[in-house]
């Protein structure tokens, strides 16, 4: 059981480092990736004392039973999970290998509180925390512990005892991952699992990358891909070597976040690219019957002149009538045309303003004909250094956040330091600052190509490096937020 306790710690501690992207990761799964289920949720009050909840087997896993010590707090609601019974995850399906604790919110949220290991009796614990003091509890298979949402695999589910203390919400919808989402084509890791020399999340790394490569990651998100698999070497190769158990896990799991990126990027992108082609048919169709139309309508108009020579006249007139409704029409077309370039252009306006707005939430961000630029003060990295501070670090997730949320963004990276020291050392230290910020949210999820960065040392001050606070100000990293969406060439 001292395995099982620490790969469940490090998989808690990946959930609430990984909260951000997941949160995101829902909001984008399109409607065909899901199915829908009705759940209870219980209301616990906070500062009641501890209650408790039983779970009760699902088709899926009939043997199965577990139990709950629920504790809602000022600060979150502490769950202490005990289950039983429940058959190794690979018997439900060569794609499952683990399993999650989900807690379910009446607004159909759905959260990832840790992966439950279990031993070889099928028993398992998890303690957890929940933000919310409303919710429910579910236990689902997975193929590895960083996925956005629950699979529709649920083997358990919660229930209220007599003198489970707080108020009964008994329908709230939410969504489930479909099976087929995880499923993946040739021959699947169906073996045996060797606990005792190979840790659980290998296994977990193992599979996802099989399965973002089973869902097309290759072709659709090859960048994210690149990442996964050169992850994954690196954790047979700390497994070959025989290295730390703690290292080989946390490399692993490294690798389960970014495969599980590439797939769910996938996922978007076939959806995308799905819809794109019912327009481009129904675009193309559109234009066959316009053609269509007109090609009748010349023959129906060569008949009635070779037919009726007397008409020529009033057919001209016809047609001089015809060409100033066309003419009216083009300049309806026209002026509709600039009422929409103002739209849009209104649409960026207020889409900057809401950007500028939200990004000066995480760090100070000030408007430019260049962009949005958002300023990261020296006091963010230690003096003299180029690492980030966990200040700093937390503020780059909410900015990552935020910026992925408005896609077609592009970040420029820009260091600067003050006048002190050699200009070759300063280049230096403003280029290394530059690149940890890029590299940093680059691993957030943002694109590489879509975020550069440069050091241009002393240059371009912001205040006199005569005095300390001066300097202190020149000593900063920019980042300048462009792109179409927002007009980054507006002045407003």
């Amino acid at each position: 059981m001292k395995y099982v306790r620490q790969v469940i710690t490090i998989s808690i501690c990946s959930s609430v480092l990984a909260s951000l992207v997941l949160a995101q990761d829902q909001a984008r799964i399109p409607e065909s990736s899901v199915v829908r289920k009705q759940v209870k949720a219980v209301g616990y009050e906070v500062g009641g004392g501890s209650t408790k909840v039983v779970f009760l087997g699902t088709p899926a896993a009939p043997h199965a039973s577990g139990e709950a010590k629920i504790d809602a707090k000022k600060n979150g609601t502490d769950i202490d999970l005990k289950v039983n019974g429940l058959p190794q995850a690979t018997a439900l399906g060569a794609e499952f290998l683990t399993y999650v604790l989900w807690a379910v919110t009446p607004d159909g949220s759905a959260t990832n509180l840790g992966e439950v290991s279990l031993d070889k009796n099928g028993q398992g614990k998890l303690s957890a925390t929940a933000q919310s003091q409303t919710f429910a509890l579910g236990v689902t298979a997975e193929p590895y512990f960083a996925v956005p949402l629950p699979s529709e695999v649920v083997v358990l589910i919660n229930d209220t005892k007599k003198n489970t203390k707080g108020k009964i919400y008994p329908e709230n919808s939410y969504k489930l991952m479909k099976r087929s989402q995880y499923e993946k084509l040739g021959n699947p890791l169906a073996l045996t699992l060797d606990l005792k020399n190979v840790p659980l999340s290998v296994y977990e790394a193992r599979n996802a990358v099989e399965i973002a490569k089973s869902k097309g990651a290759e072709k659709y998100a090859p960048e994210i891909l690149t990442k996964a698999t050169s992850s994954l070497q690196m954790t047979e190769n700390s497994l070959t070597a025989k290295e730390e158990k703690g290292k080989t896990i946390t490399v692993a799991m490294q690798t389960i976040q970014f495969a599980e990126d590439a797939r769910a990027l996938t996922v978007q992108r076939q959806e995308a690219e799905r819809i794109q082609a019912e327009k481009d048919a129904a675009a193309a169709q559109a234009q066959a019957a316009a053609e269509a139309k007109a090609a009748e309508e010349a023959k129906r108009q060569r008949e009635l002149n070779a037919a009726k020579e007397a008409q020529l006249k009033a057919e001209s007139d016809a047609r001089e009538a015809e060409a100033k409704a066309r003419e009216a029409d083009a300049k309806a077309k026209a002026d509709a045309a600039q009422r929409e370039a103002e739209r849009e252009r209104a649409a960026a306006i207020a889409l900057r303003q809401q950007l500028l707005q939200q990004l000066n939430t995480v760090l100070q961000t000030t408007d430019s004909p260049r962009g949005l630029i958002v300023n990261m003060a020296d006091v963010l990295f230690d003096f003299g250094k180029y690492n980030l501070k966990s200040d700093a670090q937390i503020k780059l997730a909410k900015l990552a956040g935020i910026i992925q949320s408005h896609p077609g963004l592009r970040l420029a990276i820009e260091g600067y330091t003050d006048n002190i020291g050699g200009d070759e050392a300063n280049m230096k230290l403003s280029q290394q600052r530059a690149d940890t910020v890029r590299e940093f949210l680059t691993q957030q999820g943002l694109s590489a190509d879509a975020v550069s960065s440069v050091g241009l040392g002393k240059a371009e001050p912001v205040a006199d490096n005569s005095t300390n606070e001066g300097r202190q100000k020149n000593r900063r990293v920019e980042i300048i937020v462009s792109g179409e969406a927002i007009g980054s060439k507006l002045t407003t």
